[in-house]
């Protein structure tokens, strides 16, 4: 039987080799998913925000409602800065993909007020969350996998409202 670390490996393997996602292995935690995110979102849009800007944008972009989370990831938009100038951007390049930075991660833990989760494998488009594939051994129903994702979204207070795991387009499950 092969364990649930091997099949995740193989996974994130494939995806750098073939792919050629670029794999992060220091990305565990909400605050350091923020910070590739702040990097991305610099980078694509040629700008530096001050730390009151991009908490005021991560909490202006972050929602509950997936429907206006994924107009978001693929408009562009406007933000007030700190001067009172107005700032568009894309969290997508949306007329040159090959152009988006496109990340693997593994075993992110997410600890909000009224939950701790850990997600198996997160692909990133410039730091923003938007697959996730949660994986069991072939002795466990990929049907758990659903179910625990399932459970994870109904968690009050849980990653997928109340952080950038918003934009979460697309669940995987596998054993």
């Amino acid at each position: 039987m092969t364990p649930e670390s091997q099949i995740e490996s193989k996974l994130i393997q494939k995806l750098e080799n073939d792919l050629k996602y670029t794999y992060r292995p220091d990305i565990r935690n909400r605050q350091s998913l923020e910070k590739n995110f702040r990097e991305k979102f610099e980078s694509l849009n040629k700008v530096t925000l001050t730390d009151t800007e991009f908490a005021k944008l991560r909490d202006g972009i972050v929602t509950s409602d997936v429907f206006t989370a994924a107009k978001t990831l693929r408009e562009r938009n406007t933000f007030t800065r700190e001067d009172g100038t107005p700032l568009q951007y894309t969290l997508v390049n949306i007329k040159d993909w090959c152009k988006n930075d496109f990340e693997v991660i593994n075993q992110l833990k997410i600890n909000t007020e009224n939950s701790n989760h850990r997600y198996d494998v997160i692909l990133l488009i410039n730091g923003i969350p938007v697959v996730q594939i949660e994986l069991k051994t072939l002795h466990i129903s990929p049907k758990k996998a659903m179910e625990q994702i399932v459970r994870y979204k109904n968690d009050t207070g849980n990653g997928y409202t109340n952080t950038i795991l918003c934009f979460m387009q697309l669940f995987i499950t596998s054993n």
